[in-house]
């Protein structure tokens, strides 16, 4: 049987931007295997909790909101976009069943952000570092070079031939402090932006979280590609934990 993941839809507020983009994540998790499992906004949380019981990983998208900066204690930059209140409490429900029972988690961009807050973590509501991490309107796409932590053993394992690997790009925040339970595990060359998280112990639960866009790289990067590999074959092996 395929493995479901559970995919929420990425914003409330921006039908346009889900149609455009749940399908890319939709389509990487169906071309090594899964079967992703659309979890709509606004559902009363039981609703949610049921379909999110029904599946065996997690993975939480992208989203033009940012998250609101009052649950790590800021005040909103002018910089920053308005939150969405319904892609917080789905992901935020969806979190608390991967970490409960130890699903594979994989979280990208707007999604590493909200499991890093959840985590209590910190986020730079805008990088003002002179690197550019954001393409310009109509400017196409913007990549840079990665530098992967040596103790990242999980993200390590997917760059394992490449000394200077480059990813795609297009945030404006970024983690400021890892969370509870939570590593560092790359950095972007040059300004030293963390660009994504991993869990400490990935032999016990599946924890991946990026700051770039795998989802639109996986058909032609083999790194992009590992990672949704080895998050289905994570899927595949979880069951639920013993009383």
């Amino acid at each position: 049987m395929k493995a479901r993941i559970a995919i929420p839809v990425p914003t409330s507020e921006n039908p346009g931007y889900n149609d455009r983009c749940w399908p890319q994540y939709a389509a990487a998790v169906e071309a090594v295997g899964g079967e992703p499992v659309r979890i709509p906004l606004g559902l009363e949380p039981a609703e949610t909790a049921k379909l999110a019981a029904s599946c065996a990983a997690i993975l939480l998208p992208g989203s033009p909101a940012d998250v609101d900066p009052q649950k790590y204690g800021q005040p909103a930059r002018p910089e920053t976009a308005s939150p969405d209140p319904a892609r917080e409490a789905t992901d935020e429900l969806l979190l608390q069943d991967a970490f409960h029972l130890h699903k594979p988690l994989f979280c990208i961009c707007f999604g590493l952000q909200m499991m890093n807050v959840w985590r209590g973590g910190s986020l730079v509501q805008h990088l003002e570092t002179g690197q550019t991490h954001a393409p310009a309107a109509n400017q196409g796409a913007l990549e840079h070079a990665l530098r992967v932590e040596p103790d990242a053993p999980l993200l390590r394992s997917f760059f394992l031939d490449r000394d200077h690997p480059r990813i795609n790009s297009s945030h404006h925040q970024a983690v400021q402090t890892a969370g509870d339970g939570l590593r560092v595990a790359a950095r972007a060359e040059g300004d030293q932006t963390i660009e994504a998280l991993e869990g400490l112990v990935p032999e016990e639960q599946f924890v991946l979280g990026v700051q770039w866009h795998p989802e639109r790289s996986y058909q032609e990067d083999e790194p992009s590609r590992a990672m949704f590999t080895a998050f289905l074959a994570a899927a595949h092996r979880w069951h639920l934990p013993h009383a």
